[in-house]
C-alpha cells in the first residue's frame, strides 16, 4: 500500500500512533506530541494544521488530535518499515539492539514496497521486532497485546517479559549484558519502596537483575494468572 506523504508527516501520524497507545486510545496533547518529538509547541500545532488538512488527523474539542483511518495507514506503514528494517539488521547484519533504532529511523522512509517486501520474506514474515513490538502486517493490520508496565508489579508476580522501549540505548545495553531478552520467564522477588528498583529473576538462570525505577517502567510484561 503506498502513502505519498513527506518523512515529517509519516514522523508525525507514527509519534501520534504511539501516544495514542500509551494513552489507550485517547486524544493527543500537541504539547505532548511536540515533547515526543523534540519539537516547539508552536512548531507541532503549526504541523497539526497541516495534518487536519491532509486528513491525517481530526481535532478532539479541547484534547487534543486523533489519527483518521488514513492517518492510521500512514502510521503503521511506517511501523512496519521501521520494525522489520530493525529485525533486518539485528538477523542479517548482526547490528546490537541498542543500536537499530536510530538507523531505522532514517532508512523507514527510503523502503519501497518491493524491497519491504523482501525483507519480511527474507525474515520468514516475523510478527515482532528486537524489542518485542508487533510488527504490522502487509495489509496494516496490528495486534497490540495487553501487557503491564514491570515497575506496576509487586513481590512474587511472575509472568513473561515481551517487550522494552527502544529510545534508550542504554537501557538495552544494561539489559543485553545480562541476557535479559523479551520472551523471557521472569520473576519479582523484591520491590523497593518509593519508586525504588525491581529485583527480578529471569529464565532459568538463579541471578537476581536490579532493574531501576524508569527501566522497569519502559519493561513492558505478560502476568501469569
Amino acid at each position: 500500500m503506498t502513502l505519498e506523504v513527506s518523512s515529517a508527516v509519516q514522523d508525525y501520524a507514527k509519534a501520534i500512533y504511539s501516544l495514542e497507545q500509551r494513552g489507550e486510545g485517547g486524544a493527543v496533547s500537541t504539547n505532548a506530541l511536540a515533547e515526543r518529538l523534540g519539537v516547539s509547541a508552536a512548531s507541532a500545532s503549526s504541523m497539526v494544521k497541516k495534518l487536519d488538512g491532509l486528513g491525517i488527523v481530526e481535532h478532539v474539542p479541547y484534547r487534543g488530535v486523533g489519527l483518521t483511518e488514513r492517518g492510521m495507514n500512514v502510521a503503521l506503514e511506517v511501523l512496519r518499515h521501521h520494525r522489520l528494517l530493525e529485525r533486518f539488521l539485528v538477523e542479517e547484519l548482526g547490528v546490537p539492539w541498542d543500536r537499530v533504532h536510530d538507523e531505522a529511523e532514517v532508512l523507514e522512509h527510503h523502503l519501497s514496497e518491493e524491497l519491504e517486501e523482501l525483507i519480511a520474506a527474507k525474515l520468514g514474515h516475523p510478527t515482532i521486532d528486537p524489542h518485542g513490538d508487533p510488527i504490522p502486517t502487509a495489509d496494516l493490520k496490528i495486534v497490540e497485546p495487553t501487557t503491564v508496565a514491570m515497575d506496576e508489579l509487586e513481590v512474587g508476580a511472575s509472568g513473561r517479559f515481551v517487550r522494552v522501549s527502544d529510545s534508550d540505548p542504554e537501557m538495552l545495553r544494561y539489559l543485553g549484558a545480562r541476557g535479559i531478552a523479551p520472551g523471557e520467564r521472569f520473576e519479582v522477588v523484591d520491590k523497593q519502596p518509593f519508586g525504588g528498583p525491581i529485583f527480578a529473576r529471569f529464565g532459568a538462570v538463579e541471578d537476581v537483575h536490579p532493574l531501576g525505577g524508569r527501566l522497569a517502567a519502559a519493561m513492558r510484561v505478560e502476568v501469569s494468572a
